[in-house]
């Protein structure tokens, strides 16, 4: 017998949608719930397996447990790396490398594929980071958590260098202290700002510079691209009022062709899509952010996720998304196989 394991959370969308598509090929799926996936004794049985692994639930939403609990999560997946399984949907080591922001924006800049550019300095508290701005006349910037996902910690910052005033835009809030994330968006100013932001630096982060992206009518946008075996499978544009656009703060989806982009664009996307996919030749499923810049619509990577492949736009229609996995998993079954 062969199959598929799944390693994830029980009860939630993801397993359902992915057993749903495995079903209608009569693929079957032992499904493996990540408190016991790391400890079990597999045995030689799992190589005519292939292994599907989604991220765990994080068991806090304080942005200070961040580095410990992905540090715990890059272990489980370094001993998961070890298992005689048959192959993998997405690597281990490589889904661990997606994880960092920072590693993973300097290997597809090196790899020559356009991304939303990070700056190399470091800064431990606002001031820093205000003196930098100062200096390089920059009055908008992105800071973001080095590891983490769901925007957490997300924040847009609005300096002005004149009457230093500040604006900044999150869905992280600050409680007695420490850094938590959330569902709703927040503004903060002056002082609340000032605070927020020495907090949020005390912690391993990026900043990154702020592009103006494309719009759709009242909004702007971004696209959250699902590049799958070497092809494109789905892209979602997600529209927002705000800097921030992840769908589970009240932004919006459409469908892709109601944008109405030229030929020339779209080909641009996938240009791009596709060769930031190859460099992670071990992550056959890929969810990429897509920025367009406003204007001349140059398409940049602003991050990928080696686990962002549920849409609920996808799964309540026709949930391409997981039908194709299941097809790439097929093939590597039958590869499996013939060995």
């Amino acid at each position: 017998m062969s199959g598929i394991v799944l390693i994830g959370t029980d009860g939630g969308r993801r397993r359902l949608y992915f057993e749903k598509a495995a079903a209608e090929t009569g693929i079957p799926v032992v499904f493996l719930d990540w408190k016991e996936a790391t400890d079990k004794d597999y045995g030689e049985d799992l190589r005519r397996f292939v292994v599907k692994i989604d991220a765990p639930e994080w068991e806090s939403s304080s942005l200070c447990d961040l580095e410990s609990l992905t540090g715990r999560y890059e272990e489980q997946l370094r001993r998961l790396s070890g298992l005689p399984a048959g192959g993998f949907l997405n690597r281990p080591p490589e889904i661990a490398q997606a994880l960092d922001k920072r590693g993973c924006k300097a290997w597809l800049a090196r790899c020559g594929v356009p991304v939303t550019q990070m700056y190399e300095e470091h800064f431990s508290c606002g001031e820093e980071l205000f003196d930098f701005m100062r200096e390089h006349r920059i009055i908008q910037v992105f800071v973001k958590p080095v590891k983490g996902s769901g925007a957490a910690g997300v924040t847009a910052l609005r300096f002005s260098p004149g009457n230093g005033r500040i604006a900044l835009y999150t869905c992280a809030a600050l409680k007695e202290g420490v850094l938590y994330n959330t569902k709703r968006m927040y503004r903060l100013e002056g002082r609340k700002a000032e605070a927020f932001l020495d907090s949020l630096l005390g912690l391993d982060c990026v900043v990154e510079r702020w592009y103006g992206k494309a719009s759709f009518g009242e909004y702007c946008y971004d696209l959250r691209v699902i590049v799958q075996g070497g092809r494109i499978d789905y892209i979602l544009p997600r529209l927002s009022k705000g800097p921030i656009t992840n769908l589970h703060l009240n932004n919006h989806a459409m469908a892709f062709a109601d944008l109405h982009l030229g030929t020339g664009t779209v080909e641009r996307i996938e240009e791009v899509c596709l060769k930031a996919s190859a460099c992670y030749p071990g992550l056959q499923s890929i969810g990429m952010d897509v920025l367009l810049e406003k204007g001349g619509l140059e398409p940049r990577i602003i991050e990928i996720n080696a686990q962002g492949d549920l849409l609920h736009r996808d799964i309540y229609g026709e949930n391409r998304i997981y039908k194709r996995q299941i097809e790439i998993i097929k093939e590597l079954l039958e590869t499996v196989g013939m060995k």
